[in-house]
Parts: structure tokens; C-alpha cells; sequence
């Protein structure tokens, strides 16, 4: 294979790759990066003896998302205030590399951090990517039996600790009926909005002014959100977009987007509202037009 094919094969399947990057590290920037390390390593392998390279090329990137994870794992113990994924435009593609859009949503991303690189690596797989188990036992270096129940501890992990949510209209109709209330400053209106625990996380990284904990239980939500919302919401700008899967609000001041916020939901109301601020994550989030 010379270089020009290796340039077409590897162009094909980065899609994929980035996907399952992505899933694994929960950083669009970090993704990118793991890529160009696999592509430097895909243009100086003997190409001759790969009889799969999309297979070859999946197997590089798991393997180095793992080590990447463990990296990064060690650096969010240091983290500034909650640790959120960077959020990535899924407008545009709503599967992000995958047959279906599974592992995208943040509130899933976030759970997934609970689980080891290797469980991770094995439900991302399987779950987004609908991998057979046994290449996914050749990929991560386990047997099949034991890519089983990695899964199946995983799957059971996410349903137990996450509810039911919503459907997509409802999502982006609690999320619209959240933004009004806040920037209102409407504290009734806010509460009923809110399921009885909903918890409400702040990224600033360190970087901006955010809350460093996170805030949990209706009334003490209620209570925060109204606190900031005369200074906050000044000469903010309000635009809509479908981040990770779910509808999402893109706040910005003189043209540049300062904050992604969204909410998970179910049937017992808003379970978490997510503020991104942290701007090294807000690199590749555009303005679009607003309403």
C-alpha cells in the first residue's frame, strides 16, 4: 500500500475513529490529538502485512485511547470544580462516527468516567459501534467471556444510575422553559421546572468564575440560579444547537459563545442542568444565528 492509499484508507475511516475517541476521553482536542498519533503511526507501519486496516486502525486508536484515559484521569483528580465533556456539534452529524448516536449524550459520558479504560473501551464498542465481542476481545487483549461481562457490568451501570430520560422535544422544551425562567429570575417557575434532587454542575475549569461544587435539591438550584441572573444574563445572546445528541443553549456576548448549557431530564423533571464555561472547551463551539 503506498502513501497515497494509506492517506485514502485512513481519510475513510477517521469518522469511526474519532468517534470511538472521542466516546473514550470525552475531549473533542484530546481526540484530535490521539489521531494525528495514530495516523503518524499508520504512514510508518509496514502496510504490506495489514490484511484489515480498518480494523488495525480501530485497534491502534482503542488501545491508545485507553492509555490516553488513564493519563487524563490522573490530571482531573486535580481538576477545578466538576469535570464536564467538551461538547462536540452533532448538527451535523447526529452519529458522530457511529451507527447509532450511543455513549454521546453528556449525562452517559459522565457515568462512564465511573467505569476502568478497558470497561469503557469494551461498551463503547460494542454499544456505539456494534463491534462482535470477539474483535472486541483481539482489541482490548481479553478473552470473549471476559468482554461479556465488562459490557454487561457497564450497561447495568448506566441504567441503574441514570433514569429514564425524556424525549428529545421534551429535552429542548424543558431546556427552553429553563432559560426563560433563569433569565428571569423567576424562582416558582424554576422550581417547577426541577425534579426534587436535580444537581447542577459548573465547568469553569479554573479558568472562569463558576461554582466550584456542585448545587443540589430544587429549592437550592432555584435559589442559585436567581442569585446570579441579573448580572449573568446581561447582554447575553441566546442561539440553539443540537450538542452530543441533545438540544443545547449557546450563550454569547458580543459574538463569542461563552457557555454551553443544556439539561438532562426524565419524567420527573429537569435531573441536572450543565453549565460549560470552561473557554479550552468552547474552542470549536460556533455562534449560530440567534432566536
Amino acid at each position: 500500500m503506498d502513501l497515497e492509499e494509506a492517506v485514502a484508507v485512513f481519510a475513510e475511516v477517521r469518522p469511526r475513529l474519532f468517534g470511538i475517541a472521542y466516546r473514550m476521553l470525552g475531549s473533542a482536542t484530546e481526540a484530535e490529538d490521539l489521531l494525528q498519533e495514530v495516523w503518524l503511526r499508520w504512514q510508518a507501519y509496514d502496510r504490506a502485512g495489514v490484511g484489515n486496516p480498518a480494523a488495525f486502525l480501530a485497534t491502534t486508536t482503542t488501545r491508545l485511547a485507553i492509555n490516553a484515559l488513564q493519563s487524563a484521569r490522573v490530571r482531573r483528580e486535580t481538576y477545578i470544580g466538576p469535570w464536564l465533556p467538551e461538547p462536540v456539534d452533532t448538527g451535523a452529524d447526529p452519529y458522530l462516527g457511529a451507527e447509532r448516536g450511543e455513549a454521546l449524550e453528556f449525562a452517559v459520558l459522565v457515568l462512564l468516567e465511573r467505569l476502568s479504560p478497558t470497561e469503557r473501551a469494551a461498551y463503547v464498542l460494542r454499544e456505539a459501534f456494534d463491534y462482535p465481542y470477539r474483535q472486541i476481545a483481539d482489541i482490548v487483549g481479553l478473552n470473549e467471556a471476559a468482554v461479556r461481562q465488562l459490557v454487561s457490568r457497564a450497561r447495568k451501570r448506566v441504567l441503574v444510575e441514570r433514569r429514564k430520560p425524556v424525549a428529545g422535544a421534551e429535552q429542548r422544551r424543558l431546556l427552553t422553559a429553563f432559560v426563560t425562567a433563569a433569565r428571569a429570575g423567576d424562582l416558582t417557575a424554576l422550581e417547577e421546572l426541577f425534579a426534587a434532587d436535580v444537581t447542577s454542575y459548573s465547568d469553569g475549569g479554573g479558568a472562569v468564575r463558576a461554582s466550584r461544587i456542585p448545587v443540589v435539591g430544587s429549592t437550592r438550584v432555584a435559589k442559585y440560579v436567581k442569585a446570579f441572573a441579573s448580572h449573568f444574563w446581561t447582554g447575553v445572546d441566546v442561539a440553539w444547537a443540537t450538542m452530543n445528541g441533545q438540544a443545547a443553549a449557546l450563550l454569547s456576548r458580543d459574538g463569542e459563545v461563552f457557555t454551553v448549557l443544556t439539561v438532562n431530564a426524565s419524567e420527573q423533571g429537569i435531573d441536572e442542568v450543565l453549565w460549560l464555561m470552561n473557554p479550552a472547551k468552547l474552542n470549536g463551539v460556533s455562534t449560530p444565528a440567534t432566536s
